[in-house]
């Protein structure tokens, strides 16, 4: 049985396919807490849940017949027997499978599956106050579907992701995004760094679903 929190249709307010609709499954808990959380509430001991099986996901998922599915939390690869999960996911080709999680977990147990959900994987800046936790053997394992977010409040942010990217090569590797934390830093001063420093294959990106919706909305 999984604890989800809610799920529901919107669009993809940010990743690889933002602005296309998706069906998204909110699990509860997390094992870090950053400085910028806007889902805290997912994540508190008292937090009301449903318990679901992976049939009843699975189901609900197509039900809604959108193609796209994101698995978000929280952190979703907390959650018990989360494996199984992704496997059965994975036996549905038509499914686009997204897993977002907050790059402490190791991912080598679900690396190999086969058809494996996308992994749209944090590094976790100096500002949110978690970097000491993230599982940097995680960029070994990333491939081009996948993604590693940079959620960035200020220029000491933006150097940290600078050197991580090239560190790791993760340009040659997976998708790039830089997002600012929201209220913290201009856009436009993450444009001006990316020129300062020729950050080529380096995506920013705005969270569309603070723009379209307030801030604090749930289920969007």
């Amino acid at each position: 049985m999984y604890k989800v929190v809610e799920k529901f249709v919107s669009i993809n307010g940010e990743g690889r396919r933002a602005g296309q609709l998706a069906v998204f499954i909110r699990f509860k808990g997390c094992n870090l807490n950053c400085s910028y959380c806007d889902t805290r509430w997912a994540n508190e001991k008292n937090a009301s849940y449903a318990s679901m099986t992976g049939e009843d996901i699975y189901n609900y998922i197509k039900e809604t017949k959108v193609r796209n599915c994101t698995l978000t939390g929280g952190e979703p690869l907390l959650q018990d027997n989360i494996g199984e999960l992704l496997k059965l996911l994975a036996q549905d080709k038509a499914l686009r499978t997204e897993i977002e999680t907050n790059g402490s977990i190791d991912l080598k147990p679900f690396a190999d599956i086969e058809n494996r959900p996308y992994f749209t994987m944090d590094y976790k800046q100096p500002s949110s106050g978690m970097e000491g936790q993230m599982c940097l053997s995680n960029f070994e394992l990333l491939k081009e579907n996948d993604t590693v977010k940079f959620v960035s409040g200020c220029r000491e942010d933006l150097e940290r992701a600078k050197e991580i990217i090239e560190k790791y090569k993760l340009t040659e590797r997976c998708g790039v995004i830089l997002s600012p934390m929201y209220g913290a830093i201009e856009p436009s001063h993450m444009v001006e760094f990316l020129i300062e420093n020729n950050m080529n294959d380096v995506n920013i990106q705005l969270q569309l679903h603070k723009f379209i919706w307030d801030k604090d909305t749930r289920g969007v």
